[in-house]
Order: C-alpha cells, then structure tokens, then sequence
C-alpha cells in the first residue's frame, strides 16, 4: 500500500485497521526510518503469534524472511530473536 493518508501511522494504529480485513500473519513496511537509512531496514510487524511485535529486514534478507514466514516454516519470534543489537535481521551466520 503507497498511500500518504497513512504517514505517521502507528504499529498499533496498522493493527487495528488491519485486524478485521487480512488473513496474513505478518506485513513488510517501508517507512521514513526505512528511506532514511543507507541499509533501508523494512519494518516487519508481526499480526498472527504476537500482534505487534516487530523487527527490521535488511532488503537483501527479505526473501529469506517471507518465504519462511509464507511457509509456516518458522515462526515470527525465530527471525527477531536473529536480529542485531539494533534490532534488524541481515540474514542468518553461514555454517
């Protein structure tokens, strides 16, 4: 959705316009932190497990995250608990 009338939307306020209209369990959001930053982290929001929780995706990352989150694959919690100390998922270490 590219829609100014959302500028400034709160995590919460997403929440609840989405909560009665989606059956998708999570959402990618390129937001002003998004543009503003050299890596372009995307706000990923959590709308199935735990409503609201977050972390960011680098975008080169991004696949890894939607095509396992789309799978059911793993879950929400296993993707933000691999983000960096600032809160943002650049992929998993190699083995």
């Amino acid at each position: 959705m590219s829609d100014r009338d959302f500028d400034g939307t709160s995590t919460q306020q997403v929440l609840t316009l989405l909560r009665k209209d989606t059956n998708h369990t999570f959402m990618f959001i390129v937001d002003q932190e998004t543009v503003a930053r050299d890596d372009r982290p995307v706000l990923v929001i959590d709308l199935f497990v735990e409503p609201g929780r977050t972390f960011r995706v680098i975008p080169s990352a991004m696949w890894s995250g939607e095509n396992s989150l789309s799978l059911a694959n793993m879950d929400f919690a296993e993707f933000a608990e691999s983000a960096d100390e600032d809160g943002i998922f650049r992929g998993f270490p190699e083995a």
